[in-house]
């Protein structure tokens, strides 16, 4: 799982803006219960030079992130990359363009508020333009500078250039220092970027999905994302070979102890080492006795390995051992490939099956889903499968997405950027991923789909099969 989700505790919208009657403003207003947040500038309405502005408050649960981290739910810092996202409300106003949005961290306490309305700003409360909190017995505390108070450091801005586009800003450096307690957890104040603020015309207005929504996907949240990809080539072995660019392979050790992964005692999360040899137990050692394979922990249970192997030998076996090579763990048979350009399909024109789905899944569970890939034009002799399974084709560089079908929303879109965090992992099985299913909205079908990189066309292709799945609520 590469994908965790948190949806805003908190959020409004705080004015400085005229009322209809153009004489007084809506410093007092609270709008901390509409389902819209609203970012917007009007230059020159109630006099020749009179500006108002419109600013969002928005808080996270970080408490719920860093617990999460200590649950290694989340990877630790500098693994994980968190991302603010919020997604656009289409209105029929207008719309600034070829402007910049400054996500800012708020350096004071703010009550949300349960106000509605948006136009008059008639719902008095907390917080606003001038006043952030109140207390139970009855005062209040005010901005330091009105319409809200930010630390100068970290900032981040994000334009836009047609005006509709959703947020996606990488907030990492900030939700780490909240995470740590650096800096206060006071949320994220979004606002047009000062020279917009300042500048003598209007950017009239933005306007965001605020936590209340009905729709469940578009609902403000910090998304983190790293890679968890876990490339187990011992189902897609290579010997060295000169025609390839890379001889690395690495290889797996899971320690299943009655069906749970268990951290090996005498090794614990500290280096564990490797030998190959001709024969599972007496045969010739391939690689120098004095020099073995240094592998180590990855997480709880399972340890790795990488290395170069230039053997002719079709199979080789694993030894791992201790630091003494006198206790071996575990003892593994690894099939050798001889390097082939034509081993893969390069037009993309594969077969896929899911081998493990289901049709229907809970709120609760975390699924693996694994695949089963071979090239289309495949024809198996009736020796081959009479006498041997058939095994699936790995592809190094594999990346899921997941659609809801009934409206074709992109619930989780393909990452193959920098964080990479939708590339699938693989194994002796074949390619696989795995999904946290708390993040979809229940009662609703999903469809996957894959895409495949191809090295010698230096790109991305979507394959044509899709799988269906439909998620429902936790049963109590």
């Amino acid at each position: 799982m590469a994908i965790r989700q948190y949806t805003a505790s908190a959020d409004t919208t705080i004015t400085n803006a005229y009322k209809s009657n153009l004489r007084t403003t809506g410093i007092s207003g609270n709008m901390g219960e509409s389902d819209i947040l609203e970012v917007f500038k009007i230059f020159g309405q109630a006099t020749s030079g009179s500006s108002e502005l419109s600013r969002v408050l928005i808080k996270f649960p970080v408490d719920s992130i860093s617990s999460d981290r200590t649950s290694n739910l989340i990877p630790a810092s500098g693994n994980v990359n968190f991302y603010l996202r919020l997604y656009n409300a289409k209105h029929n106003t207008t719309v600034p363009k070829n402007y910049a949005l400054s996500v800012l961290a708020t350096s004071g306490s703010w009550d949300e508020g349960t106000g509605l309305d948006m136009e008059e700003y008639s719902d008095y409360g907390v917080a606003n333009w001038v006043v952030r909190s109140s207390s139970s017995v009855g005062g209040t505390s005010s901005w330091v500078s009105t319409g809200g108070d930010s630390y100068a450091s970290p900032a981040f801005t994000q334009s836009l250039n047609d005006g509709t586009e959703d947020v996606l800003v990488d907030v990492t450096s900030l939700v780490e220092q909240w995470i740590t307690g650096s800096k206060p957890n006071h949320g994220f104040l979004i606002k047009l970027s000062s020279s917009y603020e300042n500048a003598q015309q209007s950017y009239y207005t933005k306007r965001f999905f605020a936590r209340g929504t009905e729709y469940f996907f578009k609902r403000p949240k910090i998304e983190a994302r790293w890679n968890s990809a876990r490339k187990d080539h011992r189902g897609a072995f290579y010997a060295s070979s000169s025609a390839s660019d890379s001889n690395i392979n690495t290889i797996y050790l899971y320690n299943i102890v009655r069906g749970q992964l268990k951290n090996i005692p005498s090794i614990g999360t500290g280096n564990i080492y490797v030998r190959t040899y001709t024969d599972p137990v007496s045969g010739s050692l391939l690689t120098a006795s004095s020099n073995p394979i240094t592998g180590g922990w990855v997480s709880t249970g399972i340890y790795s390995a990488s290395f170069a192997l230039n053997t002719t030998a079709s199979e080789v076996f694993d030894r791992w051992f201790n630091s003494s090579l006198t206790t071996c763990f575990h003892t593994g048979a690894i099939t050798v490939l001889q390097y082939d350009s034509q081993d893969y399909d390069v037009t993309n024109n594969y077969v896929i099956s899911l081998t493990n789905g289901k049709s229907q899944y809970t709120t609760s569970e975390t699924a693996r889903f694994r695949f089963f890939i071979r090239n289309k034009d495949w024809n198996p002799t009736i020796y081959n499968v009479a006498t041997s399974e058939v095994e699936t084709l790995t592809i190094e560089s594999a990346s899921y997405k997941i659609v809801r079908a009934s409206d074709n929303t992109r619930v989780i879109d393909y990452g193959t950027g920098s964080t990479l965090h939708t590339i699938m992992s693989y194994d002796v099985s074949g390619n696989y991923f795995d999904l946290d299913m708390s993040i979809l909205e229940p009662d609703y079908k999903y469809q996957i789909y894959l895409s495949f990189f191809d090295s010698q066309t230096n790109s991305w292709k979507e394959q044509k099969q899709s799988f269906n799945f439909r998620v429902v609520e936790n049963e109590s």
